[in-house]
C-alpha cells in the first residue's frame, strides 16, 4: 500500500484552509491517505528568526490580496476573517485529542474549525467556539473541554510542533510524501505530478 502524505497545518493560516478543502481528494485520485498534522507556526517561527508572512512591509499586502486571489481562481468560498492572524492552540489541541479519541472524526472536525474561521469569522482561538463546532460534529464536549486543560495534552502539542520543525517543516500548509517536501498550496501542482509519476 502506498504511503500517507503527511499534511502539516496551522489553523491561522488561509493557505492551509485552502490545500486542507483539496488535500483528501488529491490523495484519494493516487490511492494515498492523508496524515493530518496539527502545529503552531509561532515556535517554528520563533527558532528559525522569521515572523507571519503578514506582518512583514509589502509582503502582508501583498499576500492579502493573494489570499483573495487564490480563493477566486479555485472557487474556494473564503471570506477575510476580522480577526487574523490568532493563536489556535486551542483548536490544534482539540484536533489532537479528537485524532486519538475519535480518529474517524477528526478530518470533518479540522476541515469544520477551518471553514468556520475562514468563512464564517467565527473567532476558533475562543475555546467555546471550538467546544460548540466539536459537539455539532458529534464529539463529547464535557471530554474534550476537560482534555484541553491538561498539561498532557499541551505538551503533546509543543511536540509535534517540534518535531515538525526537525522534519524540515516552515508554513503551512507543508506536505511531506515519500520523503519529498513541499511547502505551500500553489506547490499542488508539483505535488500532484509527484504522486503520480514519483519524481518530478
Amino acid at each position: 500500500m502506498s504511503t500517507p502524505i503527511d499534511f502539516y497545518f496551522d489553523f491561522s493560516s488561509p493557505y492551509g484552509y485552502f490545500a486542507a478543502v483539496e488535500i483528501d481528494k488529491l490523495a484519494a485520485k493516487y490511492g494515498r491517505s492523508v496524515n493530518w498534522h496539527p502545529i503552531l507556526l509561532g515556535p517554528i517561527f520563533k527558532a528559525l528568526g522569521t515572523n507571519s508572512l503578514v506582518t512583514i512591509p509589502v509582503k502582508g499586502d501583498y499576500s492579502r490580496h493573494d489570499m483573495e486571489r487564490t480563493a477566486r481562481f479555485h472557487n474556494i468560498f473564503y471570506k477575510a476573517p476580522s480577526q487574523f492572524p490568532i493563536g489556535t492552540q486551542v483548536a490544534a489541541r482539540a484536533t489532537l485529542w479528537v485524532q486519538q479519541t475519535q480518529p474517524a472524526k477528526a478530518a470533518d472536525l479540522i476541515k469544520t474549525l477551518y471553514s468556520a474561521y475562514f468563512t464564517e469569522d467565527i473567532d476558533i482561538s475562543v475555546p467555546e467556539n471550538v467546544l460548540r463546532i466539536a459537539a455539532d460534529n458529534g464529539i463529547d464536549r464535557a471530554a474534550l473541554e476537560t482534555a484541553l486543560g491538561t498539561p498532557e495534552l499541551k505538551e503533546q502539542l509543543r511536540a509535534a510542533t517540534e518535531a515538525a520543525g526537525k522534519a524540515g517543516v516552515f508554513g503551512s500548509p507543508f506536505m511531506i510524501v515519500d520523503g519529498e517536501p513541499f511547502w505551500g498550496f500553489d506547490r499542488f501542482t508539483q505535488l500532484e505530478a509527484f504522486l503520480k509519476n514519483g519524481k518530478i
